[in-house]
């Protein structure tokens, strides 16, 4: 590691590298086992989000301006535009996701790395991790 052009060198104590790396591949696990539990939550309350919009859009559309119509006789849609100036305080509040998303793809790369490295760490006889080896893992940390 390097600060402003000047080397630093710590050595960490083996076990704390390990039980660190532990336990990111537990959160990691159960962040990845309990996203498709978020992501329903998530989808209901932006569900509800666009019910309130839509009830906020209709009750002020006496305020519209610039109506902008688009007819599709194929379909037999009517697509109705509209623009409305509004205050941010007046509109209902959009849910935002308070969790990450990964796909199975990037889960399982990095659970093997994680796992890879608790058991190389696991392994070594040494009691301190030098600054290189802590580097390579510090990401997940």
């Amino acid at each position: 590691m390097a600060t402003r052009g000047k080397a630093i060198s710590v050595k960490i104590a083996t076990a704390k590298v390990i039980k660190a790396l532990e336990g990111a591949l537990a959160k990691l696990e159960s962040d990845y086992s309990s996203q498709e539990a978020n992501e329903a939550k998530f989808q209901k309350a932006n569900d509800k989000y666009k019910k309130e919009l839509i009830a906020y859009a209709t009750k002020h559309i006496a305020k519209a301006e610039n109506f902008r119509t688009n007819y599709r006789s194929w379909n037999n849609q009517l697509n109705i535009d509209f623009d409305l100036t509004v205050t941010e305080a007046d509109l209902p509040k959009q849910p935002e996701r308070e969790f990450e998303m990964m796909g199975a793809h990037n889960y399982k790369e990095q659970k093997d790395e994680l796992s890879n490295a608790i058991r190389i760490l696991k392994m070594t006889d040494e009691e301190v991790v030098n600054t290189s080896t802590y580097n390579a893992v510090a990401r997940y940390l």
